[in-house]
């Protein structure tokens, strides 16, 4: 099994590959950095649910993807902002959404990982990892 460069953008891109897919459930290896992340996706709605199942050494976190009722995805959109090579940080004051206020920034910060509206109202900044809609 080869090593992952950047694991969070491979979290993002399996999300969105499941959700294409039409997946309930997609499997990532475990992380506590990425069950930091999907705890803010079911806070926000974006996810049904996730869980630590044991596996080997690692783990995994299982992803239970949300649908509406017409059958289109609660995730539109996710992407990463923040890589490995080049680290993206904001103050609280500049946290801003690429579509005016749909959707929402997930930030990791001294405090934890959070949105970038409990960011602002904390006036706390820090890296910009990634950005859903």
């Amino acid at each position: 099994m080869s090593k992952t460069t950047d694991p969070i953008g491979d979290l993002f891109t399996i999300i969105r590959n499941g959700l294409h897919a039409r997946k309930e459930i997609v499997d990532v290896p475990f992380s506590k950095f990425k069950s930091e992340i999907l705890r803010v996706l079911k806070e926000n709605g974006y996810i049904n649910n996730y869980k630590f199942i044991e596996y080997k050494e690692q783990g995994i976190l299982r992803i239970y993807l949300k649908y509406y009722e017409d059958g289109t995805p609660a995730i539109r959109h996710i992407s990463r902002v923040s890589l490995p090579s080049r680290r993206i940080y904001r103050k609280a004051k500049d946290l801003k959404l690429p579509l005016k206020r749909l959707g929402m920034l997930i930030v990791s910060t001294s405090k934890g990982v959070m949105t970038d509206r409990q960011c602002r109202k904390l006036n706390i900044g820090g890296e910009v990892v990634g950005y859903v809609w």
